[in-house]
């Protein structure tokens, strides 16, 4: 085999599993698990046979053949082969295999255990494409996908109401920031005259001035789809509701890989961007951090507090593109994509040992029961916070410094920053407190039992990345590609970071440790209540966009009705129908009757060409 075929097989290989599970294999419980982290766990190894053989940088920089072409428009179904996206490459399939691993011992009495399954392979595959593509088009369908089997995979126990809403909620929204994406392709397409990449970055060094006025709305509408994606501020309120699927779907979509695909766009395509986009994806991104933060300081469910603190790090993710600084956004991404899988199976781990209890306020001691999972989730808390040598330290210190860079950021964006850092520090100190330590406050917490080896062993194997991927050298591996983002405040932003680690750490301790119930509601009085309903927001598109999308809808289905089908349709064909009838009447057989409409015929036609 040809090593420049194995980007094409780790691509397939999810697809082709999806199908021979979904084909053959639906009563085979064993078989499709099997099948479902065979390809995955293949794929991964095979990435790293494609690296260790070609490097970072290929000499064959894309692989691809033509797909489609229409007139003056040729797209290729094409692999772009650089650090980007070799590197996501590993993240998708390394973390993935050990999510796909953790899911054969979480999901092993489900009923629809093959199915689930084969929608883990299906997603895994369209991760892949977005990661791969050498163009708009192809990661634009990549793209469709994902948010399809995204919906299939949250909407999992669709029998609950609550998860098939969550499904429907998270599927609606992302096509509104979608919507936006095809648009802003369009608009490339038109003004660039192609959708690669590679084609469309070398126009732009050669013309800066090639979209012209549009070059700022070109950019905006492809943040639209980063928007969804990545849930970001408007756009936000899907991700929460998403952990209504399975735990591992969480790690997997939801922390991973899914969400991520936001921020791997932006960075992808970040030549696009102009200054005055990139302030507005600045101030998405730390609007939705600060947003996050401090709704998860009020959060009692334990996915929860772990979806909005995704929602707060891909918040500062963005921000960090919009300072122009890709570099640490992947680096972040890259990060993150460990300590916060690793966090979700833990609280997986925690929730299966509780019979499905997801309250942190009827959790406590588990320190002691689970000590594995205890000590993993506490590295990747650690990392997380940002705690010195941990893997998130690292990555945050990039980020905030970049904040504070004087071209794009500014003073507002780096307090912003470290503030976030320091509510990141305080809603997680909260969490591994009440949950780990301190006395057990149900019955479920005082008999837990630590999680099988199928489930424990998976969390051994992101701890390790969690605490020391600060040390393997991703920034540098980026920066080839996508520039490093130069700062001379370094000292100030590590004295940031570390001072929102040791007060957020210091507040938390003081209020939570061997608390019995949550002291901060009588502190902050009518806030606690406004951050536990997460500001209203679902209220508030319920009692405008959703009351708006439903009278426009009314009107349309009054106007289809009664006007369109009734006065037009039915109008028509009633009116026809009524001449008819009155002709018919005509007919009548008889000879002297046709004889005087025949003369009575030609005097009409007389009287009016010869006059009166």
């Amino acid at each position: 085999m040809k090593l420049e075929a194995l980007p094409w097989l780790i691509l397939f290989l999810p697809l082709l599993s999806a199908a021979t599970i979904t084909l053959f294999t639906q009563k085979n419980r064993e078989l499709s698990a099997r099948l479902s982290i065979g390809a995955i766990v293949s794929g991964f190894v095979l990435s790293v046979i494609f690296i260790a053989a070609n490097g970072w940088e290929p000499l064959q920089k894309e692989t691809l053949v033509t797909w489609l072409e229409v007139g003056d428009l040729q797209v290729d179904f094409g692999l772009r082969l650089d650090p980007l996206s070799l590197l996501m490459l590993l993240v998708v399939t390394g973390v993935g295999g050990v999510i796909h691993i953790f899911s054969w011992g979480y999901m092993r009495e489900d009923r629809a255990f093959s199915r689930y399954f084969a929608c883990l392979s299906l997603f895994t595959f369209s991760m892949l494409g977005v990661v791969l593509a050498n163009n708009f088009l192809m990661m634009f369908i990549f793209w469709e996908l994902v948010g399809v089997s995204s919906y299939l995979l949250i909407g999992h126990w669709f029998e609950r109401a609550s998860a098939a809403d969550a499904s429907k909620k998270a599927f609606i929204t992302n096509r509104l920031g979608d919507f936006g994406f095809m648009l802003g392709i369009l608009i490339v397409w038109a003004l660039a005259g192609g959708l690669n990449f590679s084609l469309i970055e070398d126009q732009l060094k050669q013309n800066p001035a090639l979209f012209g006025s549009m070059t700022t709305a070109a950019g905006l509408l492809i943040f639209c789809g980063a928007v969804g994606k990545s849930a970001q501020f408007p756009l936000h309120v899907w991700l929460p509701d998403a952990m209504e699927g399975p735990t591992p779907v969480s790690a997997l979509i939801h922390a991973a890989t899914m969400v991520a695909a936001g921020v791997y766009l932006l960075c992808r395509v970040f030549f696009i961007f102009t200054t005055p986009a990139l302030h507005v994806i600045a101030w998405v991104g730390a609007i939705t951090a600060l947003m996050a933060a401090l709704i998860a300081v009020q959060q009692n469910d334990i996915k929860r507090i772990l979806a909005y603190s995704t929602l707060s790090q891909l918040g500062y993710m963005v921000l960090a593109v919009g300072v122009a600084s890709p570099t640490p956004a992947m680096y972040h991404l890259t990060t993150h994509a460990f300590f916060k899988a690793l966090l979700f199976l833990g609280a997986g781990s925690v929730i299966r040992a509780l019979h499905h209890e997801q309250d942190i306020w009827k959790m406590g001691a588990l320190s002691k029961k689970m000590p594995t999972t205890s000590a993993t989730f506490v590295v990747g808390a650690a990392a997380l916070c940002g705690v010195p040598g941990f893997s998130g330290f690292f990555s945050k210190d990039e980020i905030i410094a970049a904040a504070l860079n004087p071209r794009h950021g500014s003073l507002g964006l780096f307090l912003l920053a470290a503030g976030v850092a320091m509510l990141t520090t305080f809603y997680m100190s909260r969490l591994v407190l009440v949950a780990f330590f301190g006395p057990a406050r149900s019955d479920g917490a005082d008999h837990a039992q630590e999680s099988p080896k199928v489930m424990v062993l998976p969390l051994l194997a992101l701890a390790v990345p969690s605490a020391l991927a600060g040390f393997f050298g991703i920034a540098q591996l980026y920066g080839k590609q996508l520039g490093e983002a130069h700062s001379s405040f370094q000292v100030l932003a590590m004295a940031a970071s570390l001072g929102a680690v040791v007060f957020g750490l210091a507040l938390g301790w003081g209020l939570y440790w061997n608390a019995e119930k949550d002291p901060l509601p009588e502190r902050i009085g009518p806030w606690a209540r406004m951050l536990r309903n997460r500001f209203y927001f679902d209220e508030l598109y319920e009692a405008t966009v959703i009351k708006l999308h439903d009278t426009i809808a009314a009107i349309a289905d009054w106007f289809d009705q009664w006007i369109v089908a009734g006065l037009m349709v039915r109008g028509a064909h009633g009116t026809t129908e009524l001449v008819g009838r009155a002709l018919r009447l005509a007919q009548t057989g008889n000879l002297q009757t046709y004889a005087f409409l025949f003369v009575l015929g030609v005097a009409v036609v007389l009287y009016f060409v010869l006059g009166k």
